[in-house]
């Protein structure tokens, strides 16, 4: 039987990977890493630096892949589709290198993975993708997930915050969403996939945001403070950041005011 692992890698530095991860690695014969141009070339750089470090010997193979590209402009009503669009896609070149890559036979590479940035149980496709390959019933193989420490994670230490107060809730949303409105009941807001600083939305109620960028690596940027203070700097480091290396990567918490009977409510509990 094939196996496949799916093995979150963390936030950006490599001392992020776990000792699960670690050996993971090195039970693998083939590492499938998907290519996405020469802008985010740091992405697969971090991940041959990983196999560098981590693995021992020379034993396993790279297979490199483009990543299907999906339609950044989409939006509305339309973007459902094209992000199926884009995951079918995916899957079908998923389906492709496993069953060229790996084999059943003894002599066979039997064992292959991805490596997933942050946690592929956080807003990350390759879950479902395998899901989908494995739903087609073309080629079989088991699969094992080998959590990572996300961008939320990183974000909160390198803040020295915690995402939470005392019994409260914390959410995890997008931009997109966040745009649409801040949710009921939710005074804790971390804020992923936001191409359009959909904090702007949310000026008036002026929370405090915890902002970071490329977090854990050498291009890390970090603000804090009172949104009315900080967006505009904000704006401006995000879009130099994004001119300078091409892609950005970055994830918020939003803290808003708790209301004195909710605050005293949940200390009463």
């Amino acid at each position: 039987m094939r196996k496949i692992y799916v093995i979150g890698i963390g936030a950006g530095d490599p001392d992020q990977l776990t000792v699960q991860a670690v050996r993971a690695l090195n039970e693998v014969d083939v590492f499938f890493l998907l290519d996405k141009g020469s802008e985010k070339a740091d992405l697969i750089g971090l991940r041959h630096e990983i196999l560098r470090r981590y693995v021992e010997g020379d034993r396993y193979r790279l297979v490199e892949a483009r990543d299907p590209l999906r339609d950044a402009a989409a939006d509305g009503a339309g973007y459902p589709g094209t992000v199926d669009d884009w995951r079918s896609r995916r899957a079908d070149l998923y389906e492709r290198m496993i069953t060229d890559e790996l084999g059943e036979g003894p002599d066979d590479d039997r064992t292959g993975a991805f490596l997933v940035w942050g946690d592929p149980a956080l807003y990350d496709s390759t879950l479902g993708i395998l899901a989908e390959v494995l739903a087609r019933g073309t080629v079989r193989f088991e699969h094992e997930v080998i959590p990572g420490i996300s961008s939320v994670s990183a974000l909160a230490a390198r803040h020295r915050i915690g995402l939470n107060r005392v019994g409260g809730p914390v959410q995890i949303t997008t931009g997109r969403r966040l745009a649409e409105g801040w949710p009921e009941g939710v005074d804790d807001l971390v804020v992923m996939l936001d191409a359009h600083q959909s904090f702007r939305h949310h000026l008036a109620a002026d929370p405090v945001i915890h902002w970071g960028a490329y977090v854990g690596t050498e291009d890390e940027i970090l603000v804090s403070g009172r949104l009315s203070e900080v967006a505009g700097r904000i704006e401006e480091l995000r879009s130099a950041a994004r001119e300078r290396k091409g892609w950005i990567m970055d994830t918020y918490l939003l803290r808003r005011d708790r209301e004195p009977d909710r605050d005293r409510d949940l200390h009463r509990d």
